[in-house]
């Protein structure tokens, strides 16, 4: 369980030892949960505790699922780094970007899920037709396609497009989503997944749909933010708790 990992290995800061295990079981979650991302290929992100320049990633060559807490490699946010540092240069530019544009945000997930691709070359975007949908009413950016994200200055337009939003569309790509922890990008990562699949199983289904008033949105979007402060903080224990139990070498 998480309090047999609590002890960090000598010359790590226990609290960056925390922050690696939060988010190596975060890599194992989505792993399980969408396996269909993309081989070793996309990221999450997490800036080090107490060192808000730097941030923790996977490194290049491994699958999600081989990921743990000793191997992600910590990263200098303002270096220009690729491959032979370790990690993908892609995946650097993008989180760089996000992460020196937002301080607020403390954890980047980024996805190249079928539902998330083909919701972002969707020219209606994501409609209000579920709960999860609402979690990110008026709350997700869009960035044009510009081939595959390796030039630096492209961090620029991605924090532009993200601005103060939870999720950004990569038109023609897969999805971003931000949250200032762990659970709240993982959490926000499950109902945009679910937002997604919705809407593109019923659109294929039928055109008789109903749609949430905007007044609607509005105030359940600020009920869903409020749950996330208090009592939905409890999901996250039990997610770490299912890790322990189904891929214990993910706090190693």
């Amino acid at each position: 369980m998480q309090n047999e990992h609590a002890q960090s290995p000598s010359g790590c800061d226990p609290d960056e030892w925390a922050a690696r295990q939060d988010l190596a079981a975060a890599y194992r979650m989505v792993d399980r949960f969408f396996p269909t991302t993309d081989g070793i290929y996309n990221h999450l992100s997490l800036r080090v505790p107490g060192m808000p320049r730097h941030f923790l990633i996977k490194p290049h060559a491994l699958l999600y699922r081989e990921v743990k807490a000793s191997n992600l490699v910590r990263v200098d946010m303002d270096a220009d780094l690729d491959e032979r540092a370790g990690v993908n240069r892609p995946g650097f530019i993008l989180h760089s970007g996000v992460l020196r544009a937002r301080p607020d945000v403390e954890c980047v997930v980024h996805m190249h899920t079928q539902p998330g691709i083909a919701m972002s070359a969707h020219g209606a975007g994501l409609r209000m037709i579920s709960q999860a949908a609402i979690r990110f009413y008026k709350r997700i950016g869009h960035h044009p396609f510009e081939g595959v994200t390796e030039k630096a200055e492209e961090r620029e337009r991605l924090a532009a497009a993200l601005g103060e939003n939870h999720a950004l569309f990569l038109r023609n790509h897969g999805i971003v989503i931000v949250g200032a922890s762990v659970r709240e990008a993982f959490e926000r990562t499950r109902d945009l997944m679910t937002a997604c699949e919705t809407q593109l199983m019923l659109e294929a289904a039928t055109d008789n749909i109903i749609e949430v008033p905007d007044d609607i949105c509005a105030s359940t979007v600020r009920q869903l933010e409020l749950h996330d402060r208090g009592r939905g903080k409890a999901d996250w224990p039990a997610w770490r708790r299912l890790m322990d139990e189904v891929a214990p070498g993910y706090a190693d």
